[in-house]
């Protein structure tokens, strides 16, 4: 991945639907050469899709909270089709530590979240943090920092 790449991904990453024509003109290549750098992106899997942010406030969702949850190993195969059905939960990660699963997950009120919760203690022990803020929301990786080891192209 040479300068290029990198200034395409972060392009994209600002704003997944700048037409080509403008990428193009940004890193001085011709449109075609662009469309062809970011199939190849996509073909290595450096681009591995496309998003829409939404603002989850204007869609009611006032309730962003993170829920630490103790989950068996044998109970896996029961929990993660439940909670790939949940559509509150945004995220879910399997993490080390005293709890096996984080999950990120909206909800419209502390009411629907305290159901939530009640329906994941089948599964195991709970610790939930409520977000008051986020300074620092989900974004890009920043493909501009020389990573350790890694010489400048």
């Amino acid at each position: 991945m040479d300068k290029i790449d990198k200034k395409l991904i972060t392009l994209l990453q600002e704003n997944a639907r700048t037409p080509l024509k403008a990428l193009a003109a940004k890193v001085f290549l011709s449109s075609p050469a662009v469309s062809a750098r970011i199939e190849k992106l996509e073909k290595d899997g450096i681009i591995d899709g496309y998003e829409v942010k939404i603002n989850q406030l204007s869609l009611g969702y006032h309730i962003t909270a993170f829920i630490n949850l103790e989950v068996a190993p044998n109970q896996k195969p029961e929990f993660y089709p439940f909670v790939t059905s949940c559509p509150n939960v945004v995220e879910c990660n399997c993490v080390t530590g005293n709890y096996s699963m984080l999950l990120k997950v909206i909800f419209p009120s502390t009411m629907e979240l305290d159901t939530f919760i009640g329906q994941l203690q089948k599964f195991g022990r709970t610790s939930t943090q409520i977000v008051f803020s986020t300074p620092v929301a989900p974004r890009g990786i920043n493909v501009n920092v020389d990573l350790p080891g890694e010489e400048e192209n």
